[in-house]
């Protein structure tokens, strides 16, 4: 854009496309242009008239760079004269996304790789293990008033990282295990405490930054023990509707933070659906803000045909309730999984109530093996459980 200019022919291009009604052949034909060059020239002169530059239109005010004309309003005097004219513009939601991702990418570039983690116990290649991080809300504010425990950010590493990487120590030795952060790991999106989606007001604790870093203070954590305990470390970082940007850097981030150590993966599929095979069964993942339960069956078997007609048994795991759900749909297993995390104001003025927990499973080559279920007070501190 910044180099290019509206010509004379651009004028007589784009006067004799609209005089012939708009025809890309016929103009061509009457130009005598090859139709390639004048669908170059339409392309160009749109992108120009975005921002504001289309003489031939009388559009002749440029908006700044990373913002498009959302409306021009010309007023004529008798003579066919521009006596007025108001343009409004908006932001180029296309230059504002890849100006953040190429931001998140210059940052992450930066990241000082971990070194590879060396593996401690003897392993079992034909078990799976699935621990489920989900609706964690790290950053939110909660009080013991209106839901019956608190919640901050000091509040969350601990108990996070404790019941966790509790978890994973109690769970079998296995070939693999999926760390599933399933989404709304972060409280809110940015610098204003509100929902990405629909500007929800939320009830927040400190800093955007201070609650990214102890985000990612826990996630290795959990991540360091797992690489300790199983043969391989698979990570997914769904996307939920609380952090719909913040799941993006961070699969950027913790894919290059480990990319030394062969032994982890991570899922960077920016489509909000993931899915992992282990030998006869498949498992899927989608955080439960775009498709309703008795809708993820048929789209997993249509998003991914090849491992749903491979696979025997297939499983589906889900979070944004809070609370735990099961049921057997469409040859599929769906399970909600429930949360740590403590009530906020909205969950508690809205009467919902439910156990605080995580589920750890552990899949052999054909089926569902064994469970676990974690609390807050199975790993909670000594002088926590003393109060």
């Amino acid at each position: 854009m910044a180099n290019q200019h509206y010509t004379p022919d651009d004028a007589a291009r784009m006067a004799a496309f609209d005089a012939c009604g708009r025809n890309q052949r016929e103009t061509a034909r009457q130009l005598g242009i090859p139709r390639t060059t004048l669908q170059d020239t339409i392309a160009r002169v749109t992108r120009m008239a975005a921002a504001g530059d289309a003489p031939a239109y009388d559009m002749t005010k440029l908006v700044p760079p990373g913002f498009n004309v959302r409306g021009v309003s010309t007023l004529y005097n008798g003579r066919g004269e521009v006596a007025a004219q108001w343009v409004k513009s908006r932001a180029d939601d296309e230059a504002r996304d890849a100006a953040i991702q190429a931001a998140i990418d210059a940052r992450c570039e930066a990241v000082r790789p971990h070194p590879p983690v060396e593996l401690l116990h003897r392993t079992n290649a034909d078990l799976c293990n699935l621990v489920t991080i989900t609706d964690a809300h790290v950053g939110a504010l909660a009080w013991h008033r209106e839901g019956g425990d608190d919640w901050d950010l000091k509040i969350a590493k601990e108990t996070l990282t404790r019941c966790f990487t509790g978890m994973i120590r109690r769970l079998p030795r296995a070939g693999t295990i999926i760390i599933n952060q399933l989404g709304d790991f972060l409280h809110t999106d940015g610098l204003k405490p509100v929902t990405p989606g629909h500007g929800h007001v939320l009830d927040a604790d400190s800093r955007y930054q201070k609650m990214s870093e102890v985000g990612c203070d826990i996630l290795e954590d959990i991540i360091m023990v797992a690489l300790e305990c199983n043969e391989r470390v698979h990570l997914i970082m769904a996307e939920g509707n609380h952090d719909e940007s913040g799941s993006g850097w961070m699969r950027i981030l913790f894919k290059r933070l480990f990319r030394d150590n062969p032994r982890i993966t991570v899922d960077d599929s920016p489509l909000p659906y993931y899915v992992h095979r282990h030998g006869q069964v498949m498992l899927g993942f989608h955080h439960g803000h775009k498709l309703k339960p008795d809708q993820l069956p048929k789209f997993f078997a249509a998003q991914f045909p090849r491992m749903w007609g491979v696979t025997d048994k297939r499983y589906c795991h889900s979070g944004h309730l809070h609370h735990l759900h099961e049921k057997d749909d469409g040859g599929m297993r769906f399970l909600q999984h429930p949360t740590l995390a403590a009530r906020d104001s909205h969950a508690s003025r809205g009467g919902w109530v439910s156990p605080r927990e995580a589920i750890g499973i552990t899949y052999s080559m054909d089926s569902e093996d064994s469970r676990m279920t974690v609390t807050p007070l199975m790993f909670a501190a000594p002088e926590r459980l003393a109060a």
